[in-house]
């Protein structure tokens, strides 16, 4: 029997980690932090999912959003630092807002970051540690 899969959360400042986390996830604080310089460490350290071609999921924007705001800024970072890190194109996965909520409910940990970019929050699925 293979373990469950592990996902970890990324949390923007303004993402519910308590309400999510009060029945499932650990909640990890680093409210000082960006969500770039933690995706990098983290990347260092533990791989994505190479089964999964959703391995990462960011948050869809709602429809009032999009021609406000359009693409977050913020996902071309994440795109670039994971290409980087992991040696190969790895496309984000967009998830309802909603959607993403109960995603994160089942998640490992959500860490919750000083991050202020809007549509900032990831999950990663943890790969296999060569």
């Amino acid at each position: 029997m293979f373990p469950p899969i592990e996902k970890k959360v990324l949390a923007d400042a303004n993402f519910p980690t308590s309400s999510v986390c009060r029945n499932g996830p650990k909640e990890i604080r680093a409210d000082g932090h960006g969500i770039p310089e933690l995706l990098k460490a983290i990347l260092k350290l533990l791989p994505l999912d190479t089964y999964d071609s959703h391995t990462v999921t960011v948050m869809q924007l709602v429809s009032s959003d999009v021609d406000r705001i359009g693409r977050p800024k913020v996902w071309q970072s994440y795109e670039s630092i994971i290409n980087e890190e992991e040696g190969r194109s790895i496309a984000l996965n967009e998830v309802e807002r909603f959607a993403f909520y109960e995603r994160a409910k089942t998640a490992f940990a959500v860490v919750h970051t000083g991050e202020t970019a809007l549509y900032g929050n990831i999950i990663l699925t943890k790969g296999i540690v060569e």
